[in-house]
């Protein structure tokens, strides 16, 4: 398997992923209508416009198999709230499903890491929700809980978590 940043290229594919990801993730988590009427094209519209904006402080790397396939990515950056003790935000990974549990994951993450690392940010945090089962993957980075929201997306109430390294050199690398 490669890890590389992506480009623009790419955002059809990361796009596909970003909606497989959803909808094997959270199958137990949101209503199954919500989950089938995401739609590719909209979420690719997006990845053109994040792609199109890469900035040192905003970028993604993608995990491709060995023909070439994009399987999996993550993105992350400075973050986004202001948080005064994490600098740096994993913004999402997914991964499909038939990839997972191979070590990507750990890959891709410490891509973002070793990235922020790059512009002196070694504190990071993401945000999942709590049913998530990734949580234990986490967990198993060296994340702590660190704080807790409620969301809505489409209509359910969920319950969403930040996992949070205050120094990634200890944790995830």
């Amino acid at each position: 398997m490669v890890i590389r940043e992506a480009n623009l290229a790419d955002a059809s594919a990361i796009a596909k992923v970003h909606v497989d990801g959803w909808r094997t993730t959270y199958s137990n988590l949101m209503p199954a209508k919500f989950l089938a009427d995401l739609s590719y094209k909209e979420r690719e519209t997006k990845w053109v416009k994040i792609l199109s904006n890469i900035a040192q402080d905003n970028f993604t790397y993608i995990a491709e198999d060995e023909i070439g396939q994009i399987v999996g990515f993550a993105s992350g950056g400075k973050e986004r709230t202001g948080d005064r003790l994490y600098q740096g935000e994993l913004y999402a990974i997914y991964i499909l499903e038939k990839y997972q549990r191979q070590g990507l994951g750990h890959r891709l993450v410490s891509s973002v890491a070793t990235r922020l690392l790059q512009s002196d940010i070694s504190s990071m945090l993401v945000w999942v929700l709590a049913d998530n089962p990734a949580v234990d993957f986490y967990q198993s980075l060296g994340g702590q809980q660190v704080n807790e929201k409620q969301i809505e997306i489409g209509t359910v109430q969920l319950v969403e978590v930040a996992y949070g390294w205050t120094d990634t050199r200890k944790g995830i690398i």
